[in-house]
């Protein structure tokens, strides 16, 4: 009985931990949600938009946005300390961007495509790369050998991965 119990706690441990996720965290001085417009009144997308204060310029530059896909990308509020945090799974990355305040636009323009004209979108400070976790290979169990020959273990390899940003077509 003894043996039946300490198994079913084994096994209780073993499912009940989630397994760990690695979170890219970023701070932000200002996120936006914006939701786009064509000329006739027509919804076509909502984004968010992460801004970074320009001490020289004293005005707020994008930082990075991305297409809303789900609800659940947008910035909720913490009601401890008046932030908004954005969290959502941003290609492979578990993406956490926390932003000192929040607006919301409702526009027939593209603010992302307006400030491109004061700060190109290759001069900006992007949010931390994609990083995509890899899960390891069990160790390799030892292969018994038999009279006469020796097995080697097979060699293994990392493949280096890269890390893809979302684009909207226009």
């Amino acid at each position: 009985m003894a043996t039946l119990v300490s198994t079913i706690g084994l096994l209780a441990c073993l499912c009940g931990s989630p397994p760990r996720e690695d979170v890219a965290s970023e701070q932000v001085d200002l996120v936006e949600v914006n939701h786009f417009y064509d000329d006739q009144g027509r919804h076509v997308f909502d984004q968010v938009i992460f801004y970074d204060w320009a001490e020289g310029h004293s005005r707020h530059m994008v930082r990075a946005w991305r297409l809303v896909k789900n609800p659940a990308q947008l910035p909720q509020r913490n009601w401890k300390d008046g932030s908004y945090t954005a969290l959502w799974h941003d290609n492979e990355t578990l993406r956490k961007v926390q932003a000192k305040s929040m607006r919301e636009s409702w526009t027939q323009y593209d603010p992302e495509l307006v400030e491109r004209e004061y700060l190109p979108k290759e001069k900006r400070k992007e949010l931390q790369p994609t990083k995509i976790a890899r899960k390891t290979d069990p160790p390799a169990t030892p292969l018994v050998a038999t009279a006469g020959s020796v097995a080697a273990p097979s060699p293994r390899v990392a493949e280096p991965t890269s890390g893809s940003t979302s684009t909207r077509m226009r």
